[in-house]
């Protein structure tokens, strides 16, 4: 929702916007402790947030799916393999970055 605009949302988009300027900063001042920030951003996923929007109202599963280079709406274990990646050494490299995972939402 930092990334793009939905009628209705502006207080949701703009926490969004200010958990990321927020990770580049902290990115910034705790990197010296070799403590890495970074903000994944997931896009829709079938969960219980808002009640199951997404995961139960297949109208708006199937709009979404619709606007994902994926064709479909995202799992939890979607989500969960990025973040395993992310705070593995292995993406030791990777601070201060907005990390999107959304199956291509929006392209």
């Amino acid at each position: 929702m930092a990334r793009f605009c939905f009628p209705g949302y502006s207080a949701y988009g703009m926490a969004k916007g200010a958990i990321e300027v927020m990770s580049r900063y902290l990115a910034a001042e705790l990197g010296a402790r070799k403590i890495r920030v970074n903000t994944l951003a997931p896009g829709a996923i079938e969960t219980d947030f808002s009640g199951g929007y997404v995961r139960d109202n297949s109208e708006v599963n199937n709009a979404i799916a619709s606007q994902t280079a994926l064709g479909r709406v995202g799992q939890p274990e979607d989500i969960g393999g990025v973040i395993a990646a992310l705070l593995s050494n292995d993406s030791y490299w990777i601070n201060g970055q907005r990390v999107e995972a959304s199956g291509g939402m929006k392209l």
